[in-house]
């Protein structure tokens, strides 16, 4: 189902969203796009269109950009080089730098710990993913923000699937900003709705 939102901003994401492949992760159906995973190839048309979306809906009036290793780096790196703004890592790893935060965080397929380098009490901060699905990830980075005591601006998913995006805002008190909803049905990628700029609890 592809629902024309009136603006050909998202083309490109939409087609690209269409044209998925879906892997089982045990009872999880899991959509194989080149924002969300980095395959089979990522057009650089397609990074451009997103960043250019991200510009239009979102508050980037911010000292840093905030992202989440691995699927959060191409979004940050493409945000940064057209706004001029920073951009900090979550990694998987620790590197035992002052002032480094850890974070555990739980998905639907996955658990593990992240550790956030680079940020300062006060520092006002975007935050970008490429998915909320579960919202695990996204909820405990936040929560982890909140502990640093960086003034979250805004938080922007690419995509939303599922209920994650208002888990996370139930479980933070912060809202999320996507630009489309898709989910998974008969097997297939369904663009459920345009939210960029109209999300709401």
């Amino acid at each position: 189902m592809y629902i024309n939102n009136g603006d050909d901003m998202l083309d490109k994401l939409v087609e690209s969203l269409i044209e998925s492949p879906i892997v089982k992760k045990g009872d999880y159906n899991y959509f194989v796009n080149p924002i969300t995973d980095g395959v089979p190839l990522v057009e650089s048309g397609l990074l451009q269109e997103v960043a250019e979306a991200v510009s239009k809906y979102a508050n980037l009036n911010v000292d840093k950009i905030v992202c989440v290793e691995a699927m959060g780096i191409h979004l940050a790196t493409t945000i940064s080089l057209s706004t001029n703004i920073p951009f900090v890592v979550v990694r998987k790893r620790s590197y035992g730098l002052e002032g480094e935060v850890a974070v555990h965080q739980t998905t639907g397929y996955s658990e593990g710990e992240l550790y956030i380098n680079g940020l300062n009490k006060g520092d006002r901060v975007f935050l970008v993913d490429d998915v909320v699905s579960t919202g695990g990830t996204m909820a405990a980075v936040i929560k982890a923000l909140k502990r640093i005591g960086v003034e979250i601006i805004d938080v922007m998913a690419i995509i939303e699937k599922g209920d994650g995006r208002k888990f996370v805002e139930k479980e933070t008190g912060i809202k999320v900003h996507t630009l489309v909803r898709a989910n998974v049905i008969k097997g297939k990628v369904v663009i459920e709705a345009f939210t960029a700029g109209k999300n709401s609890s």
